[in-house]
């Protein structure tokens, strides 16, 4: 009994807090400068075609092989929007905006620098850059660079999110 309330007390708390167990952040708890990283995370042809399949984007550089191959990437690629997507992912699996954040704010100077592959494992680095006051909660901006396995960037942006204040 004692064994099974363990393992539900473990998967509630993972929920909660994030796979890094990391509680949610307030605005005040962010400083410029800080660094966050998230776990990797490995970009399957399932989820490249569970995406399309969901965004209705079937171009062949995503869901023709043979296609791909003549391209100038040499093989299919994941859809950048599909990159970004698990991007926030990873910020949810990090758990630092749960509870707290108010609202996805919008997204400042994206770019795709690199093609992701199947089997690419990415991960996020999070820097917060910037913090404005606001009345009800305040806008923190992160910049978020998107890694592959062998630490080249392969997404950047600025992502600005509304969060809670402690008060």
């Amino acid at each position: 009994m004692l064994s099974a309330l363990s393992k539900l007390f473990k998967r509630v708390l993972s929920v909660t807090l994030g796979v890094n167990g990391m509680p949610g952040m307030f605005f005040e708890d962010f400083e410029e400068g800080m660094v966050l990283e998230s776990p990797g995370r490995t970009i399957t042809v399932v989820d490249i075609v569970n995406f399309a399949g969901v965004s209705g984007d079937f171009n062949p550089i995503h869901m023709d092989e043979e296609y791909a191959r003549k391209t100038l990437f040499g093989r299919r690629i994941a859809h950048g929007v599909l990159t970004l997507a698990v991007m926030t992912g990873l910020w949810d699996s990090m758990g630092f905006l749960r509870g707290t954040v108010i609202a996805f704010y919008g997204i400042d100077k994206l770019r795709f620098t690199k093609p992701v592959y199947p089997g690419d494992t990415v991960k996020v680095r999070i820097t917060v850059v910037e913090k404005k006051e606001k009345e009800k909660g305040g806008v923190v901006t992160l910049r978020n660079e998107v890694l592959n396995q062998n630490g080249e960037v392969v997404l950047v942006c600025d992502a600005k999110l509304l969060m809670k204040k402690k008060s």
